[in-house]
């Protein structure tokens, strides 16, 4: 039998173990999941991402960092959060294990958010996009060998994002200025985004900061349901509230359409294809 000369052997061994991954990827740790799984869609195996909240039951308004998750940030290389107050206990973990060479990147300054907006960003896809061009700058930086690869990556994400923007264009062709109601401003964004007239805001508020609401805005928010003047309610799945279960309650024997949503981002899944699965959940109970 005739021997294959030494670089041959090696060659027929890489290829038969499938794609290189970095011998050192750039460490990203991402306070929430869905920003994780964008880090991990622009950088491939060029970096190596942990994502921190990331349990489907988890509250995140209960929230509290542990040890592994400061080790985490500690040793990483760029690190990604929200802002405006949803992840307060980041900003706590990164001035525990200060690092000069670490790149941060708040995704609400990204986009121009303050403290008082609606905190769920995600929900809006054009936050999204703005993080991976942002974080495709700051790899392509980090790690200019790779520069080609990142750009290719946004791209890939960018053209990904199209069919969730056209189903949303198609949505609110036909959804534009429904009255629709929520135990909290999770859904904000989107709603914003597909044209639809909110109700019951103030009662919203105070359930996202854990207040009471006040007995006008109670009043307000089940008088809009006993009437049937709202066409939909949406709700937190991942957070227990008796005033808020009281009003999905409410809803349902009023026959108002009901959507739950999260604040992660469901196991095994793409940002991409959790927006269209709810996107989709809010076309079938409108269609009823």
């Amino acid at each position: 039998m005739k021997h294959l000369p030494a670089l041959a052997v090696v060659l027929t061994l890489l290829a038969a173990v499938g794609p290189a991954v970095a011998a050192n990827p750039i460490a990203i740790v991402a306070a929430e999941n869905f920003y994780g799984d964008v880090a991990a869609q622009i950088g491939g195996s060029d970096v190596r991402v942990t994502s921190i909240l990331a349990k489907p039951g988890q509250d995140p308004h209960l929230f509290e960092a542990s040890a592994s998750a400061a080790r985490a940030v500690s040793t990483a290389q760029i690190v990604i959060y929200s802002g405006i107050d949803y992840d307060p206990w980041m900003p706590r973990l990164l001035g525990a294990a200060p690092s000069a060479d670490r790149r941060v990147i708040v995704v609400a300054d990204v986009i121009g958010r303050k403290i008082g907006d609606n905190p769920h960003i995600w929900y809006d896809p054009a936050t999204m996009l703005a993080l991976a061009e942002t974080l495709t700058e700051q790899l392509s930086a980090a790690d200019a060998a790779h520069r080609a690869d990142y750009s290719g990556r946004f791209a890939r994400f960018r053209q990904s994002l199209a069919p969730v923007l056209a189903r949303i264009a198609a949505l609110r062709r036909r959804l534009a200025g429904t009255a629709v109601t929520a135990t909290e401003p999770v859904f904000g964004y989107m709603f914003d985004v597909l044209g639809m007239r909110v109700e019951n805001l103030s009662f919203q508020t105070a359930v996202m900061n854990g207040t009471e609401p006040s007995a006008t805005s109670v009043a307000a928010f089940e008088d809009s349901l006993k009437t049937r003047r709202v066409g939909l309610l949406v709700y937190n799945r991942q957070v227990s509230d008796p005033l808020a279960e009281r009003m999905v309650a409410l809803a349902r024997s009023a026959d108002i359409p009901v959507v739950g949503v999260t604040e992660t981002e469901p196991p095994h899944t793409s940002y991409q294809d959790w927006m269209m699965s709810v996107l989709d959940a809010v076309d079938h109970a409108l269609r009823r």
